[in-house]
């Protein structure tokens, strides 16, 4: 008999410190190993947290919507009924669980992040022989009644989520006659109705009112320290003019398919990349660290005031199509939170467009353990000379390139402007083969 720790876990190589977004089960609950017991915030997304035994969440320490750093003890679980109440008293005296002497071993962290299922060809929802699925698929699919062996999971890597409970239980619901109500008494409270299946919105930006401090929010924490940590970085700027006709032209023949202009950019930049390792590179105390992937970062706004770059992965092999509907899965899981840590922080180059923004040109900050970020400016009509000595209009765009001039110097970063713009202009047809 023994009484564990849960401890705050590590879900990314940055994380110092993790919020409680919600706690799946409650003091008293039976827990078994592997369950999910916590959802946790770290810097970029909501992470399913697990426990390595099994027994009763005795005691709850860290709350949600509170915060501690990683490695602190968040809750108490014991292996047997009896030893609930010893929980509580051990928390109450602000002691650390100690292993009683009948069982010597030392206590070892409970909790760890929840991977998905791991990935099997047909993406399976069951992992080890357990059922895979969100805490909130799991509450609703009770709510609903509804059999989640009998899912198929549209979540990564074949996780059931919310989305698929409400998917089955909408085809299942057939007209049918009302049920009969009982002669009702006078009632105490109006009835109450099964809950409504309703996608989690956005946390909403706190206002900001005046002669009030509003805290951070562990996503604007992330950012900040990993702004902080390229201010040691010396960097350069190289800015180029595209004209853009030939690609918004191909934007508007493919639009239709679900293509995206991010998507587009992305595999322009791609492309260009696999002439310029260089630029896909970053600096380390060993030397130059050459990639085997040409991964693209997108930085992305967040509602609630954090800023997440979704990466596209092999950007550079995947057929544009199959590139824009990863970006727009990536887009809506990012919003909610449920980006994993290598969808975020696998990037090797990054892109930042504020030009859909109606931005002329804007200078970006060099993201931490990468060698170049690309500002991209909005596309405008200009007036230009044209070859044979007239005028004419044109779609152009600024775009302004951030360079870790450790390794990269401006010669690099011209040559590869100049062979973007080629692409761009030239052949931008080239991007959907």
């Amino acid at each position: 008999m023994s009484i564990h720790e849960v401890f705050m876990p590590a879900l990314s190589s940055t994380m110092t410190e993790g919020k409680i977004v919600s706690w799946v089960k409650s003091p008293g609950d039976k827990v078994e190993k592997g369950e999910t017991v916590v959802v946790v915030e770290s810097d970029k997304a909501d992470m399913d947290v697990e426990t390595f035994y099994e027994g009763f969440l005795a005691h709850i320490i860290v709350e949600a919507g509170e915060t501690a750093p990683v490695g602190s003890a968040i809750a108490f679980i014991a292996e047997t009924e009896a030893e609930i109440e010893q929980a509580k008293s051990l928390a109450n005296s602000g002691g650390a669980a100690a292993t009683p002497t009948a069982s010597p071993e030392p206590v070892a962290a409970t909790a760890s992040a929840a991977t998905p299922a791991l990935a099997s060809q047909n993406g399976s929802n069951h992992k080890e022989g357990r059922l895979v699925a969100s805490p909130r698929a799991r509450k609703l699919a009770k709510e609903l009644k509804v059999d989640l062996t009998t899912l198929q999971g549209s979540g990564p890597y074949g996780r059931i989520v919310a989305e698929d409970v409400e998917a089955l239980s909408n085809k299942g619901k057939q007209p049918a006659t009302a049920p009969v109500a009982p002669p009702a008494p006078v009632p105490t409270s109006a009835p109450v109705a099964p809950p409504a299946p309703q996608t989690p919105a956005p946390a909403p930006v706190v206002a900001a009112v005046p002669g009030q401090t509003v805290p951070l929010t562990t996503f604007q924490n992330a950012v900040v320290r990993n702004m902080v940590a390229t201010i040691s970085v010396p960097v350069f700027r190289v800015g180029y003019t595209i004209t853009t006709d030939g690609l918004d032209k191909l934007y508007k023949q493919i639009k239709s398919k679900g293509v995206t202009m991010t998507a587009l950019l992305a595999k322009a930049v791609a492309v260009t990349l696999q002439k310029h390792p260089l630029l896909n590179a970053s600096y380390s105390d060993q030397g130059i660290v050459y990639h085997s992937d040409i991964n693209i970062s997108v930085a992305v706004a967040m509602d609630d005031g954090g800023l997440i770059t979704p990466v596209l992965q092999n950007a550079d092999a995947v057929d544009i199509y199959s590139l824009s509907r990863t970006w727009k899965s990536l887009v809506e899981r990012a919003r909610s939170k449920q980006l994993q840590p290598q969808e975020y922080n696998s990037g090797t180059f990054t892109l930042s467009n504020l030009g859909m923004f109606g931005v002329d040109k804007f200078d970006a900050i060099l993201p931490p353990g990468q060698g170049s970020i690309l500002a991209i400016g909005a596309s405008r009509p200009q007036v230009v000379a044209t070859p044979d000595g007239l005028f004419g209009v044109r779609q152009q765009m600024q775009v302004n390139i951030t360079a870790d001039h450790r390794i990269i110097y401006g010669a690099h970063a011209a040559a590869f402007l100049q062979d973007l713009a080629k692409l761009i202009e030239t052949n931008p047809q080239s991007l959907t083969m």
